[in-house]
């Protein structure tokens, strides 16, 4: 290794140290909510990469509740074969509430966990017709929008095995109310970057993303922060040495991997 080598080296391991120590110290101490321009200088790095995202409210609550469901502990594609197969199997979400569970089960089987799902979903069916704001029990959900977003969320979290992440998933895409899914990847990229707090409840977390959200750009940055979690910000190995964001986040080669070499790298996280 040369002298710059040499120099490049000294200066990369004070770096690693500090960004341990600055991800610890945050963990340790109390929760300092980001600036707003903090948050904006966030999504706009974002936007820059990813772009912002199109994609209209499509008014069917009650298949985002069921694909929720089928959402945990697996993938896109095994959640969307196992809700094509629920759809092509019952015609109607009566017909999937009034079917037995094993019938169900059988058909979300592609999903993983299918009779926890099948259960899960059949309860949630159910105890939506049995709410009198379900016009003729019709299974519509239709009368959501049009009543407080806190007495839409309370109903929802109600309902059988429904958490503040599903019932945000239900408000924001099939109706483009004002509410952020926290999921793992949201939750483990904002924490990182010093926008959610370390070791809060699904409440705490939903509630601050909320507030930290510029009004009108919930699905953006829901996406966004989903989609760098999934191809950059790693759950065990982020790759830091190409991530976009590495500048401004307190939490950058805090796992292990090697700092940037080059100017490469540095035209990357620029």
């Amino acid at each position: 290794m040369g002298r710059d080598g040499d120099a490049r080296a000294r200066s990369a391991r004070p770096a690693a140290a500090s960004a341990v120590a600055r991800a610890a110290g945050r963990r340790a101490g109390v929760f300092k909510p980001p600036s707003r321009a903090r948050v904006l200088r966030v999504r706009d790095r974002l936007r820059e990469i990813y772009g912002i995202p199109l994609m209209g409210p499509h008014g069917h609550p009650i298949a985002e509740l069921v694909l929720t469901v089928l959402s945990q502990s697996t993938n896109d594609r095994n959640r969307d074969v196992a809700y094509l197969r629920l759809r092509t199997r019952f015609v109607t979400w009566a017909a999937v509430r009034d079917a037995p569970v094993a019938q169900i089960e059988r058909a979300i089987r592609p999903g993983g966990i299918s009779r926890v799902k099948a259960a899960r979903i059949k309860a949630i069916l159910r105890a939506i017709s049995a709410d009198p704001r379900d016009p003729a029990h019709g299974l519509s959900l239709d009368w959501l929008p049009r009543v407080l977003l806190g007495e839409a969320r309370d109903y929802l979290v109600a309902l059988p095995g429904v958490g503040r992440k599903t019932a945000a998933c239900v408000l924001l895409f099939a109706y483009g109310l004002r509410e952020v899914p926290v999921d793992t990847h949201v939750s483990r990229v904002g924490q990182r970057l010093g926008l959610l707090p370390s070791g809060a409840s699904s409440r705490e977390l939903h509630d601050q993303m909320l507030a930290l959200t510029p009004r009108g750009q919930e699905l953006e940055l829901h996406v966004n922060l989903l989609r760098h979690g999934r191809r950059t910000c790693h759950a065990r190995l982020p790759a830091c040495d190409r991530c976009a964001l590495a500048r401004m986040c307190p939490s950058a080669y805090a796992f292990g991997r090697a700092q940037p070499r080059g100017r490469t790298a540095k035209a990357i996280t620029a």
